[in-house]
């Protein structure tokens, strides 16, 4: 029969023992919602819960201090770009909206930053805006990445532009900067921007009255007659009043279809799967 000296000395044996793999590996059993384990930049987002996450600003609109956070449900921050998990359902996409409709600050993630938050670009010390509203919700695509080290033959051998997959809405509502939102693609635009290939996937919101009514290219046409035509001159002439050349469009300057929109969107997801597990240079993009 072990005495109480003894009791006492196998209970601090067994504490030390578990003081380090076993608490270590309680700790990292608690969730965290999307603050998981990561395999050497690989993450998983199986505890996120998007419908809690809520945008968080901090600073003032309009300074070089703003930056909008998302938050999940714990008031823990999380990244837009690589904790937002793609992919909400069969054929729907997960968007996170950067530029709300009808307004010009160029708003957009901010890839060299922790949690990657949302911020006005700058040029030169300057807040950067459109020279005019842009009609459309506009964000990205999380897990997705435009990779500049890897040519595109169908698009003239462009390389990507070294940002997430950028998604143009074209619902009726305005949404809010850093709102989450579901989607589904309809068709793809190839923008080459001063030589790199910056895609616009055209999308719509699932909450949209018109939403089932557009799932292809052609519903487009049918139910929001001219808005491809729109979308493609307004981002291939927004340059031009700041004396830059007009920006320009492969696989023929039309839009891709719904298919080959799918292929654009599982091919950069790929390419940030190999860039969260260090399988390219992230070079200065933040993977936390």
């Amino acid at each position: 029969m072990a005495t109480a000296a003894t009791a006492s000395a196998t209970a601090a044996t067994r504490f030390t023992l578990l003081a380090g793999a076993g608490l270590r590996s309680r700790i990292s059993r608690r969730p965290t919602a999307v603050r998981f384990q990561r395999q050497r930049g690989l993450t998983t987002t199986a505890l996120l819960k998007t419908a809690d996450l809520l945008p968080k600003a901090q600073g003032q609109p309009e300074t070089l201090d703003y930056r909008v956070f998302l938050v999940d449900g714990g008031g823990r921050k999380v990244s837009p770009w690589h904790d937002v998990p793609l992919r909400a359902g069969d054929g729907v996409f997960h968007f996170v909206v950067e530029i709300p409709k009808e307004s010009s600050a160029k708003m957009e993630v901010a890839t060299d930053e922790a949690f990657t938050p949302i911020k006005q670009d700058t040029k030169k010390g300057n807040l950067r805006y459109y020279p005019y509203n842009i009609n459309w919700n506009y964000g990205l695509l999380p897990q997705t990445w435009e990779d500049p080290t890897s040519a595109n033959s169908d698009v003239e051998g462009a390389f990507g532009d070294n940002d997430p997959v950028d998604v143009v809405e074209i619902g009726e509502r305005r949404a809010n900067i850093g709102d989450v939102l579901k989607v589904k693609p309809l068709a793809a635009l190839a923008m080459i921007d001063e030589g790199e290939l910056d895609w616009k996937i055209v999308a719509i919101s699932l909450d949209d009255p018109k939403a089932s009514l557009v799932n292809d290219v052609d519903d487009v046409e049918k139910h929001f007659p001219g808005t491809l035509t729109a979308i493609r001159d307004w981002f291939r002439d927004y340059k031009i009043p700041d004396g830059k050349p007009a920006n320009r469009f492969g696989l023929g300057n039309k839009p891709a279809s719904k298919e080959y929109a799918l292929k654009v969107i599982e091919e950069t997801n790929e390419s940030w799967e190999k860039l969260v597990k260090r399988n390219i240079p992230a070079g200065e993009l933040s993977l936390a």
